[in-house]
């Protein structure tokens, strides 16, 4: 039932079951679950800064020491959040064979029967039409021999600028009708410009054809959904009307890109525990990454609208990270966002290469320094205002732990000069700390992925899986500080007033020239050796502190060329290095598409369903 605009939560809805209410947390529980998580955060922020201050405080806590503490404590936040994610996500996946439906209790089989009707919606935007419509392909096929095609059907919603891609996506489109003719509705528009970005694209589908679905499959150029996915998540919104945004986990697709190979993997290996203990206290207020997700067209078209924001870009104008304010919406319109947190049965592409990666990065580091625009926006959900929050600190964090770093860095030298400027023994133990919040959600789920006999398997057995994830865990240490810079530049462009251009990513791997890479990461490097030669300049040993931050900045333009090298990652597939489950055991979907990385191999174990692998760990 509908109160002014907002779901009422007094009376059951009609069509959902009494089984299915009585599994979801009470609005009692959720409250003491994130009252508990939110004292287990502040205290544990609270602990680190007054370490970090006792630290400090040994010989005096003068100005320098304060700027330190605070740029300290803003990069906390995602830390220890991540931290404590880990935790429960790893108690979770240890109590219960079935994490993902613990957390997540409207998780359901497939449907026999489809009562509504369902929009594919893929939004394009200058990109490679083959490969999408491979894509769309198995995905329509899969579809259509499950039998639900007749609830079904594909919007292709194009904002190309570009002639050939035009060409190119009209083709491509007029050959999926030729194949699946009488069997799926396929649709083509075109916008000729592109007002609100993706949000606008989505949009202008709503208008124009919202009223004749019930729900909507947003999907973007590179992504890929299973049958039983798909399937899974319409049954999960019949069963439950009050849910008006499920967003399934998204993982890698196999990839011969030595850069994608190892984020991937390391993002494999991090997503389990967290996402599961994310599910677990934000339960009805979760986040909306924009795509590979299900919504409700009735209330999305009514709250989920955005206009430009006042101002000239880069804060003003159309916001481009639009789906976190779009759960906002929908969660303020009474109506819940929830995180399906399964591996199985959907995928993306992983930018091939570094520059790549943080041009992408930088995207989303603007739209989502526009929220600040948006946290005084009535009636959100205080769960909303938290998200949009945590988002900006995304990204302030890596200018206060730059300053942080070069700050240290000269107290390093000072201290050699005018005696010890920190407790050494507090120091470590700080670092320790720190760091264990830092990997705790790979190690989690590394400790939980050992006591299971399946999901070593899937890894390609523990010792592979403990040398890549120890391979994965230098490569993010080094990646981190350029990444770091790369956000503190772009956000003095941006108080500067510049903006990024929203340009289509390259998806497949390719090599980079020394001079492409140099352009990109020059400042990188030259932060590199300026702090290489002033830790050279001194003798103490707390230089140890600071080296892997200088290392990594130093070394950016080798680690982008290496691993953008294309006969490094076909190799590093070839012998299995950094490799995924879809690699080991491919689901049919992911064989049809013929992709370079999936290869018959004799590892390739008997076939384990990812969800029994991965929600049974510790189970034998």
């Amino acid at each position: 039932m509908l109160t002014d605009g907002r779901l009422d939560r007094s009376s059951p809805e009609r069509g959902v079951s009494s089984e299915v209410l009585t599994q979801i947390p009470s609005p009692s529980q959720m409250r003491w679950r994130r009252l508990v998580f939110a004292s287990l955060v502040c205290g544990t922020v609270a602990a680190a800064i007054f370490l970090m201050v006792a630290t400090l405080s040994i010989g005096g806590f003068d100005t320098l020491d304060l700027i330190l503490a605070v740029c300290f404590a803003i990069t906390l936040p995602w830390t220890v959040i991540g931290f404590w994610n880990a935790v429960f996500g790893l108690t979770m996946l240890s109590r219960h064979r079935d994490a993902a439906r613990a957390v997540c209790p409207l998780e359901a089989d497939p449907p026999t029967a489809l009562r509504q009707t369902t929009a594919l919606l893929s939004c394009l935007r200058n990109e490679d039409a083959q490969r999408v419509m491979k894509q769309l392909d198995v995905m329509i096929q899969g579809l259509v021999e499950a039998g639900q095609a007749e609830r079904f059907a594909v919007f292709v919603l194009s904002d190309s600028s570009w002639s050939e891609c035009i060409e190119a996506e009209e083709r491509m489109v007029q050959q999926l009708r030729d194949r699946w003719a009488g069997r799926m509705r396929i649709h083509y528009r075109r916008r000729p410009d592109n007002p609100g970005y993706k949000a606008g694209n989505i949009q202008d589908f709503m208008s124009r054809w919202g009223d004749r679905f019930d729900y909507a499959v947003v999907l973007d150029a590179d992504s890929l959904m299973s049958t039983d996915h798909i399937l899974r998540m319409v049954g999960m919104m019949q069963r439950n009307p009050r849910l008006g945004i499920l967003q399934s986990l998204i993982v890698g697709l196999p990839t011969t890109s030595a850069f994608a190979r190892i984020f991937q993997f390391g993002m494999r290996l991090g997503m389990r525990s967290y996402s599961i203990g994310s599910a677990w206290w934000q339960g009805d207020s979760g986040p909306y990454w924009g795509h590979n997700a299900i919504l409700r067209i009735a209330p999305f078209r009514a709250h989920c609208q955005l206009a430009p924001l006042s101002g000239r870009a880069p804060l003003g104008g159309w916001i481009l990270s639009h789906d976190q304010v779009e759960a906002v919406l929908m969660r303020r319109a009474g109506y819940e966002v929830r995180v399906l947190p399964a591996e199985s049965g959907s995928w993306e592409e992983n930018p091939p290469t570094l520059i790549e990666f943080i041009r992408r990065d930088l995207r989303w580091c603007q739209g989502n320094m526009q929220y600040l625009r948006l946290l005084g926006l009535p009636g959100v959900h205080r769960i909303g205002r938290v998200q949009l929050m945590l988002a900006i600190l995304m990204f302030i964090g890596s200018p206060a732990w730059v300053a942080f770093m070069t700050l240290a860095a000269l107290q390093i030298g000072r201290g050699v000069e005018s005696g010890p400027l920190f407790d050494p023994t507090l120091g470590w133990l700080l670092f320790v700390f720190v760091m264990t919040m830092v990997f705790a959600p790979k190690l989690a789920t590394l400790t939980a992925a050992l006591r299971s006999r399946a999901a070593r398997a899937q890894f390609g057995g523990g010792p592979r899986l403990v040398l890549g994830t120890l391979g994965e865990i230098l490569f993010s240490t080094l990646l981190a500080p350029i990444m770091a810079l790369a956000h503190t530049l772009f956000l003095g462009g941006l108080v500067a007033g510049r903006a990024i251009v929203w340009s289509p990513q390259r998806r497949d791997p390719h090599r980079l020239g020394f001079w492409q890479a140099l352009h990109r990461l020059w400042p990188q490097t030259l932060f590199g050796l300026v702090a290489l030669f002033w830790l050279l300049s001194t003798t103490s040993l707390a230089v140890l502190f600071v080296s892997p931050f200088v290392a990594g900045a130093l070394l950016a333009v080798p680690i982008a060329l290496l691993t953008a090298w294309p006969s490094l990652g076909l190799w590093l597939a070839q012998v299995g290095a950094w490799r995924i489950p879809e690699e080991y055991d491919p689901p049919p979907m992911i064989r049809q598409l013929e992709l370079p990385a999936v290869r018959p191999s004799r590892e390739t174990p008997a076939r384990v369903s990812d969800e029994i692998a991965l929600d049974t760990l510790g189970q034998d």
